[in-house]
């Protein structure tokens, strides 16, 4: 149950969420889509959200100002969700674009918010659980999708809804948060995608 639980942690690691919501809108979607628009995409957002992330993070690592890609101190998260806005920012800035892409720009507008949320809330000094947030805004996102499209969703919706439990209780488990601080992060995580509705749905 212990290994379990912990894989949870990884499995729904924050920088895989925005390639997961990307990934399930192209598997949904009833719009057609060249195939090598498609995979040029997702590769942007595996270099921007993925690849790039990660090696930012060994450098910091080397330079002693993580710890590790939990960020579990307060004072760790500074610099990393700073450069996740920047990162965020290309992405709606030339990846997609509200005319052609509205759900996945208004998606990456809702990461964005979130992310500047739990960077304030850095400021603050309140450890917000960032995996909570991530898989939160996820959800919220394939449950829009679901009413814009007009399709049943509930498979998907169900596997997150196991996924934002297991995130918890992984997170729990490694007393890595406390429960307010799970809250607090799937509220973060999702109202920016439920007040973004307005203006895609």
């Amino acid at each position: 149950m212990n290994y379990f639980l912990r894989f949870g942690a990884y499995l729904f690691h924050p920088l895989l969420m925005p390639l997961l919501g990307v990934s399930i809108y192209y598997l949904i979607s009833p719009r057609f889509l060249q195939p090598e628009i498609i995979q040029a995409k997702i590769a942007a957002i595996i270099i921007l959200t993925v690849f790039i992330p990660l090696l930012i993070f060994f450098l910091l690592k080397n330079l002693r100002l993580v710890s590790s890609i939990h960020l579990k101190e307060v004072s760790e998260r500074k610099l990393p969700l700073f450069i996740q806005c920047a990162l965020l920012l290309l992405i709606i800035k030339f990846v997609y674009d509200p005319y052609d892409s509205g759900e996945l720009y208004y998606f990456f507008i809702g990461i964005l918010f979130t992310t500047i949320t739990s960077l304030l809330l850095v400021f603050l000094n309140f450890k917000v659980s960032l995996h909570q947030m991530a898989i939160a805004g996820v959800t919220l996102f394939i449950l829009g999708l679901s009413v814009h499209f007009k399709i049943n969703l509930l498979l998907w919706l169900g596997l997150l809804l196991l996924g934002n439990g297991w995130v918890a209780s992984s997170r729990l488990h490694t007393k890595s948060h406390t429960v307010i601080e799970l809250v607090i992060g799937f509220f973060v995580g999702a109202i920016p995608q439920l007040v973004l509705y307005n203006y895609w749905l």
